[in-house]
């Protein structure tokens, strides 16, 4: 039996919480970095936004061997264009699916609210 591989995208409220000791956004960092099959990612516009928040952040998540850093390609660029919001279009698209992760990937945020109506799959790492 196979376990099908998790695929998370931080948000930068998950970013800014992770900086801050979070358990669960820090659980989720331990397990990308050490169990087969968790893959958690950060998308450059989050990095920034959460940098923004707290000085420093984006250094440190993107020094951890766990994290991948999502560039600003053209497609994500194009993505993030229409919307007014750098950092949760960025995540949102992010999440979508594609040829390597076909059934997309879970948001990590402790702001769900922040993300109501919206088409994604959420871990809310709030208390």
């Amino acid at each position: 039996m196979t376990t099908e591989a998790l695929h998370v995208v931080l948000d930068d409220t998950a970013m800014v919480a992770a900086g801050k000791g979070n358990v669960l956004a820090s659980r989720l960092i331990h397990r990308a970095q050490t169990e087969a099959g968790w893959f958690l990612y950060a998308p450059a516009c989050a990095l920034v936004a959460a940098d923004r928040i707290r000085p420093g952040t984006a250094e440190h998540l993107a020094a951890l061997p766990g994290v991948a850093v999502l560039e600003l390609d053209l497609s994500a660029a194009l993505a993030v264009a229409r919307e007014t919001s750098w950092a949760p279009a960025h995540v949102r698209y992010a999440a979508e699916p594609t040829a390597e992760r076909p059934n997309g990937a879970m948001i990590a945020t402790i702001a769900p609210e922040a993300w109501k109506g919206q088409p994604v799959r959420l871990i809310d790492l709030g208390p």
